[in-house]
Formats: structure tokens, sequence, C-alpha cells
């Protein structure tokens, strides 16, 4: 298990929170995964921030503003006017999507009355309020003219008043229930689908994870689900409310004056025409502000990450006008966009006005002509407010939809990804693991037209100590990738103890080995856990045991909390050496049956990497192990040293006896020592 844990250059790995919850989540997984998954800040190797993958954050639009007043809507964040990103498969998407929809159809239903509820009770307000308005005109009319007995009916505009007033409670009530409902559902598809991804990526090949960067994982795990749960919890309920909303206003200013209509609707076209030219032109600065924006964002995450060279080299004077000239970019494209945008409310606003008036001259004639009572004016005015707003709102949730069903689509394709090969269903057991491991005719490539291990044969007796060397390129990490299952082989066979490790359970056969990388992975806390990690039930004195053995007892007392003390998500706060040793002494606890050593040493002191070497010698005592060594003098005691180059085995054999021959090992011993003559 450490060992797929400790792997980082193709393999990502999870913070455990605390121990129980890693051999909980660890030991559920294993039998069906190869034990990798997302480290969100890449810790112990350097931070991958978000803004590392150009398509997070892309996704985000929409907004729920809409137009108060006039003839149209707002432009807020997300709106009109702003780049959208479409689905490549619009139709399939959606379809998948209504699937996983599918078991909250009840609870949808629900949604869609309640919605219409809302929307009905909000429309029928101001129809009411008109008669309440035309029986105040009356009163105040014949009083005006002197009609003895003339009274204002405050009675029946009482009453009327207290209908709206239960009208408005009713809608406000069902608006909240059914927003209530939307949220509920939206954030349980989040959970699902998070909950798919992280059973996925643990299914997922290694290859993957070679071809996709970190950003790219991150950003549909995070961005792209939480685009998909704000979106729909925004547009699901706001869309059917915006529909009813446009047609039960239409149909009642028809009921009120099918002549009004006709001009509001005549005036509404000349407002939208405007609008598209306006949106026409900011799009094109909404895209330049998107792209100067990414600039700068990547320009100060550069510098910052490489602050200390930057210092060294001088290099203020360059960064300041690289950045200068990249903001003014972002400035320019940014006013530009901005106010173009912020010109479509005034433009609404005016046609709208413009609206008002011959909506009103007209109500004036028809109410004059008793065509229509006064308080229809009112009324259809109203109605003018609410009719624009919903068309401006299903405009802005086009959008969002699209926005959405492109974040789907990219987490469908996540989750459609094809996964590791299945294991056996009858598993070969190895109850006493001797640690005799055979390579037969192994062929293999990470691209099946780019082979790089071509004929690689070889077997090693129980105990052996093997290096593995050869230039770089030579295949020999590749081997222990190979070795430990991380990738499938093309042709040929490896075998354990004479068990081909197909027939054996990935965690199983990953069980049996223990690793030292060159490159190591540490997570956000304690020095003890981090050890730990090796063997998660081990006790505390057994990992101080491990600790004194590998030489790291004494750096770790000297540290603040001692092994209590927080490593922290780059793992920056301790040295490269320190963060060697730790790797080294979580090997150290596991006792493993076969150890893989992949430049062990490569990142400690002289003094340190003997008294390492001392600790190494006492864990491989009885243990196959497996050494990769560029510093071809740190593997001169081993038993069995295979030369590699372009993935064959070109020589084997002891240290002493490739020297003699005087072949490809001994030019690649000798180099070593002419390059240091050299220097």
């Amino acid at each position: 298990m450490s060992i797929a844990n400790e792997k980082n250059q193709n393999q990502n790995s999870i913070k455990p929170s605390r121990n129980e919850q890693i051999n909980n989540e660890v030991t559920k997984n294993s039998n069906d995964s190869s034990q990798h998954s997302i480290n969100i800040s890449n810790r112990g190797r350097g931070s991958t921030d978000v803004s590392e993958d150009k398509n997070i954050g892309k996704h985000r639009s929409g907004s729920k503003g809409g137009s108060k007043g006039g003839f149209g809507g707002g432009h807020g964040p997300g709106g009109i006017g702003r780049p959208v990103e479409k689905p490549k498969d619009f139709k399939g998407t959606m379809s998948k999507l209504l699937r996983y929809l599918k078991p909250y159809n009840i609870s949808l239903i629900i949604v869609i009355i309640f919605a219409i509820g809302s929307a009905a009770f909000s429309i029928v307000g101001p129809k009411i309020l008109g008669k309440a308005t035309t029986r105040l005109f009356e009163g105040l009319v014949e009083k005006v003219t002197g009609i003895e007995g003339a009274v204002i009916d405050f009675e029946y505009i009482g009453r009327v008043v207290f209908i709206l007033l239960g009208l408005y409670v009713i809608s406000t009530i069902f608006s909240y229930i059914q927003g209530f409902i939307v949220s509920g559902v939206a954030q349980k598809l989040s959970f699902n689908l998070r909950q798919e991804i992280s059973i996925k990526i643990n299914k997922l090949p290694l290859k993957y994870f070679d071809k996709n960067t970190h950003g790219e994982v991150l950003s549909r795990v995070t961005n792209d689900v939480d685009t998909m749960s704000q979106t729909l919890n925004q547009s699901l309920s706001q869309i059917i409310t915006s529909v009813t909303t446009l047609i039960g206003v239409l149909i009642m200013m028809i009921s009120i004056s099918w002549q009004m209509t006709l001009v509001a609707l005549l005036i509404f076209p000349i407002s939208m025409m405007l609008i598209l030219m306006v949106v026409k032109k900011s799009q094109i600065y909404f895209k330049e502000q998107q792209k100067s924006l990414g600039d700068v964002n990547g320009h100060v995450e550069e510098i910052y990450g490489g602050h200390n060279i930057m210092k060294a080299f001088n290099g203020e004077e360059k960064a300041i006008n690289e950045f200068l000239e990249i903001n003014n970019e972002l400035y320019n494209s940014a006013w530009k966009s901005q106010f173009l945008s912020g010109m479509m409310m005034p433009i609404m606003t005016f046609i709208g006005n413009i609206g008002y008036v011959a909506v009103s001259i007209l109500g004036g004639y028809l109410a004059i002509r008793r065509t229509i009572e006064v308080g229809d004016i009112l009324s259809f005015i109203q109605y003018i407010r609410s009719f624009t707003q919903p068309i401006v709102q299903v405009a802005q949730i086009s959008n969002v939809l699209q926005s959405t069903v492109a974040a789907s689509e990219r987490v469908f394709e996540f989750l459609e990804e094809e996964e590791l090969m299945e294991e056996t269903h009858n598993p070969a057991i190895l109850d006493e693991v001797l640690g005799e491991v055979s390579f037969e005719h192994v062929k293999f490539g990470y691209d099946e037209d780019k082979i790089i291990i071509n004929d690689f044969t070889a077997k090693v007796s129980p105990g052996q100590r093997v290096a593995i060397v050869g230039p770089t390129g030579a295949g020999k990490t590749t081997i222990v990738k190979l070795l430990m299952r991380f990738y499938e082989l093309n042709e040929g066979r490896i075998l354990i103890d004479g068990v081909d490790t197909k027939d054996l359970k990935r965690n199983k056969l990953r069980g049996i080995f223990g690793m030292v990388l060159q490159d190591t992975w540490l997570f956000n806390g304690s020095i003890m856990d981090n050890i730990r990690y090796g063997r998660l039930n081990a006790t505390d004195d057994e990992v101080i045991n491990a600790s004194k053995a590998a030489h790291v007892h004494h750096f770790v007392k000297t540290l603040p909390n001692s092994y209590n003390m927080e490593i922290n998500e780059e793992a920056n706060n301790i040295s490269a050496g320190q963060k060697q040793l730790l790797t080294i002494a979580r090997a150290i606890l596991k006792e493993p049956k076969i150890l893989i050593l992949d430049e062990a040493t490569s990142s400690v002191d002289t003094r340190t990497e003997i008294l390492i070497q001392q600790a190494m010698e006492n864990l491989m005592q009885g243990r196959t192990s497996f050494i990769i060594a560029h510093r071809l003098s740190t593997i001169r005691n081993a038993d069995l040293i295979l030369v590699m180059d372009d993935g064959d085995i070109v020589e084997m054999g002891k240290h002493q006896e490739l020297l003699e021959k005087n072949g490809f090992y001994a030019n690649l011993y000798n180099s070593q020592f002419e390059k240091l003559s050299a220097l």
C-alpha cells in the first residue's frame, strides 16, 4: 500500500486527515483500485493551484438579476454579453443529466407545481389591484363632480388589500418551498457526483493521469460539479417561474386590451435589437478580458512561485514591466467590456420609458372611450414591468444552462473514462512470500505504438540485491512500475514466487513491497502520522523505532513539538533531506518482503547517506531488493546488476565482472569519474 501512495510521478495521492479514515478508505477502495486519488494541493511537491488549469473557472456563468423597470433586464456577471462555454453534445449530455435527476422526479414535480403556483399568485395581483384603483378613482371623480352621497368605498378597497396580501404571502411561501426543495436536489446531485468521481479516480489507470494535468482533474472534481450544482439551483426553478410568468402576464395583458398589448410587443423588439448590437460588441472585449485575466494570474503565480530566483537574478524590473504590460491589456479590455455591458440597462430603461408613454396615452384614450377602466392602465403598466423581466431571465438562463451542460459533459466524460483491467475472480494467495521475482519476455509501452521495454527477461532469487542501472530513459523506473502493476503489460509475464502478478489482487501485490523514491511524498499532518502511513496500525513505539533505524529520531527531537510537528501542505517546512529520511522510516516501518529503492539517498548529505546505507543494509537482510541508482558507486555490493539500454538488458553480472568485460557498464561507470576529472 505504501508503494502506491509514495509514487508521485504518475499518480496523485490523497491526504488522510485521520489515521482511522485513511485505513477505512484504503481498505474499502483497494480491492478494486490502484490506490491513487487526487491530491488537492500536491502536498510535498509544490502546490498546484486551481488557476493552473485554463478550463477552471471558465464555466462560471449566470445571474438571477433581471430588470425591475423598463423593457429589459440586467447585465450582471455571467449575464448577457459574457462568453459562455458551449457543450459539444448538448442533447446527449442533457439526457444523461436528466437520468441523474430521475431519482428526484417527485421532488422536481413538486417544485414545478409550487413554482407555477408562486408565479400564478403573483400574476393575479396587479389585476385585482387595478379593480381597487378603479373603485378609488370612481369615488374621487364622484366627489369632485359633486354627486350627492358620493363616497370612496374603503371597505371594498380594504378587502382587496387583504386579498392581495394573502396572495403575495402564499406566493412567497410557495417560492420558499420550491427554493428549499431545489437546493436539496442540487446538493444531493453534487454529493452523489463527487462520490462517484472519488470512486472513479481509484479505478482509473495511471496512464490517464499521465495524459491529464492535475489541474484538469481537480477542475472536474471541484469547479465542474460546483457549476452543475449552483446553476441547477439557480436556473431550475427560475426557468419554470419565468416561463409561467411570461405566459400568464401575456394572457393578462391581452385580457385587459389587445391594442395596448400590441403596442407593448412592438416596442420590445426595438429594445432587443439595440441590446443585441451592444452584446455583439461587448463579447469581443469580454473574451479579451478573460484572456488577460488568465495572463495576469499566470504571471503573478509564476513570479510568486519563483520569487527567490527572481530576486537572486535581479529580475524585479523585468517582472514589473511584464506585469504592467499585461495589466494594461486587462485594464483596456475590462473597462470597454464593463462600459458596453453597463449601457444595456440605460438603453432598455429608455426604450421602456418610451413604451410606458405610448401605453399610457393609448390607455387614457381607451379609458375615455370606456373601453377599459382607469385601474386597468395601472395593472397593464405593472404587467409590462413583469413581462420584460422573465424574457431577459430566460435569455440569461439559456447561457447558464449551456454552462451547466458543458460542465456536466466534462464530468460525464471523466466518469466514462476507461477503468483498470478487472481483477481476477479467483485470485491466488501467497501465504509466505519468499521474494523470487521473474520477468518473462516483458514487452511494454506507455503508448501501444511506442514500445520502450522490448523483451525484458530476468530472474531474481529470494533475498538477492538487484541493481538496475542504465542511462536516462533506459526503462529502469518503468520496470519498477510494471512490477507494482501500475500499468498492464503488452506482452509477457511477471511472476512472484511463481505466481503471475495478474493473478494477485492489486492491494495484496502492493502490500508485498516497500518503496522509497527520489521524489518524496508527504501530506499535511504530523510527522508521526506521515511515518505511520507505512503501516496504519503501528503503535507510537514502533514508529519511533523505525525512525531510529532510519536516523530520523535525532533530528525530529530537535523540531518544535517533536513527532507532533505538523508538516504543511507544501511540505516545505522541513528540508529535502529530512523528507527523504521520513519516507525511508515509513518503508522500514512497513517491514516489506521486497524492497524498491529508487535513488533513495539522493537528497541527503554524505554523512547521512552513510548512516542510511547502514540502515538499509539491515533492512535488506533476507529481503529481495531492487536498487535503481544513477550514482553507480552506490551499488557496488549488489548481488546482481542488470544493465539496461533502450528497454533491453544489455549486460548482467556483479560489479567487478562487468568492469572486467569493459563493455557498456564499464563505460557508464567510468564516465562519472571522467566528468569529475573534467571539472
